[in-house]
């Protein structure tokens, strides 16, 4: 199976993208809005389409992707069917199972966190997604949200520590860099429930954490309710079909540019000798070798969209970065340079 772990600096969470390499059908569980465009680069990247967005739960930390992978990508989005979420598409109970080309994860409540809190078990049981309920030597807390230490402590008994010991645990957090465990490892060393830990020894840990609410909360926990629609959806600004790689470079299609760059600024960022030499430039670009971008910038207009342009789109991926970092949002790559449109046949000056 095609596994990735991604990660959301700004509010620990961990996203993991499970693909079939048979048929390239996926699923991504606990997606961050914001995070979007990375892992929607990656899907392509990898050739997949994501079938299912999953949610462990109702985050109160960060906003799920969910709505914005189903409207630009049409995948289907999951939550537990206890959750109370609308503009949801799929809602599951404990024992259903989701089947993505020829692999497939099943449904486990795993209520405590939160009362809607879910993990999802691979086919094997050889990977299992926890989101919350629990963590790498640790478990989420249980003071909001319906949460309660006692069910936390019955669903992680029941529903984890039963899987096999070697079965690999994926948290949907972590704060200190630990990206997974096993079965084994957490009924071992957890302080919280691992070893010889009691029912009331868990529910004494937990009910004296003693934490301050997340930061977002009450942004979060209300966009969440609503599978993760904004209040307000912003009309995007298409001026272009720009598309980021998963290494975070906006990257423009060759033959587009030829039909609109009457309406573009066009910024070769090679040397002289290259913009006049085998490959030629496209009629119209300015020569601003990469070099000397940053001290030359109020060359380059703010109102028009501009296309950075080199032999093999290598420095001209840079010279769009220093756009954006510049503001510059309106700024994209010319994908494979000037090689890809001569491959093209595009024209030249």
């Amino acid at each position: 199976m095609i596994f990735r772990q991604l990660f959301d600096s700004a509010s620990s969470t961990y996203t993991y993208l499970l693909g079939c390499p048979d048929t390239g059908e996926a699923v991504i569980i606990d997606t961050v809005f914001e995070q979007y465009a990375r892992d929607a680069a990656l899907v392509r990247e990898l050739g997949l389409t994501v079938r299912y967005t999953l949610d462990t739960h109702v985050h109160a930390d960060h906003v799920t992707g969910a709505w914005l992978w189903r409207q630009k990508s049409g995948a289907q989005s999951v939550i537990a069917a206890h959750a109370g979420v609308d503009e949801i598409d799929i809602k599951v109970v404990d024992g259903d199972v989701l089947a993505f080309g020829n692999q497939s994860i099943s449904v486990r409540a795993t209520p405590g966190h939160t009362d809607g809190c879910l993990t999802f078990v691979t086919r094997e049981q050889d990977m299992a997604f926890t989101g919350d309920t629990l963590l790498i030597r640790g478990a989420g807390r249980t003071d909001f949200q319906a949460g309660d230490a006692h069910t936390m402590w019955q669903s992680i008994q029941t529903q984890i520590f039963s899987l096999p010991d070697d079965c690999l645990l994926y948290p949907g957090h972590d704060y200190d860099g630990r990206t997974v465990s096993t079965v084994a490892e957490e009924k071992a060393h957890n302080p919280r429930i691992g070893g010889e830990a009691r029912e009331e020894d868990f529910v004494g840990y937990m009910n004296n954490l003693a934490l301050p609410h997340p930061r977002l909360i009450d942004i979060a926990v209300p966009a969440n309710l609503k599978g993760g629609k904004p209040d307000e959806v912003e009309a995007p600004d298409d001026w272009g079909p720009v598309i980021q790689t998963f290494a975070g470079i906006p990257e423009i299609r060759p033959d587009w540019v030829a039909r609109h760059r009457d309406e573009l600024f066009l910024l070769d960022v090679r040397s002289a000798g290259e913009f006049s030499g085998e490959l030629g430039h496209i009629e119209g670009a300015t020569l601003i070798p990469l070099d000397e971008l940053r001290d030359r910038m109020d060359q380059v207009p703010e109102d028009r969209p501009v296309i950075a342009i080199c032999q093999s789109g290598k420095r001209s991926a840079m010279a769009a970065q220093i756009l954006r970092r510049d503001g510059r949002e309106r700024t994209a790559n010319l994908a494979g340079g000037m090689i890809q449109w001569h491959r093209l046949g595009l024209p030249v000056a």
